[in-house]
């Protein structure tokens, strides 16, 4: 059994790395952007792990930099102005729905203090008490 590693790498060295490695997108800088289909993330090469065996002197494969995201360079796609405005909407989406549900929260959390004091002082004595 053989262990993976991260490869520590200057600039150029990862670069020629990304290059070689994705074969579907050109990479002319690290600062470069890509979006992860899998887990969903703007990623940069300057992020991207490079990883080989410990066994190994080079490089065998480079990876997505999320945690617990093993993505490789075919499931990464350029950033298009599309992409970035979906990715956008739905995160807007989500704050909306957060702020929505925490709404609800306070809510539910004011009325049940407000009817919880009130129902205590409205009540009626039992009739044969």
């Amino acid at each position: 059994m053989t262990l993976d590693s991260l490869v520590e790498l200057s600039d150029e060295e990862k670069l020629y790395i990304l290059q070689r490695f994705d074969q579907f997108r050109q990479w002319r800088s690290l600062d470069e952007k890509r979006y992860c289909l899998v887990c969903g993330e703007i990623i940069t090469g300057r992020e991207i792990r490079v990883i080989r065996e410990t066994s190994g002197k080079e490089p065998q494969r480079v990876t997505c930099p999320t945690e617990g995201c093993d993505a490789i360079p075919w499931e990464w796609a350029q950033p298009t102005d599309d992409v970035l405005i979906k990715i956008a909407m739905v995160e807007l989406e989500c704050r909306h729905l957060r702020l929505i549900t925490r709404a609800g929260r306070a809510l539910r959390s004011s009325t049940h203090k407000k009817t919880g004091t009130r129902s205590a002082e409205t009540r009626p004595e039992p009739p044969f008490g």
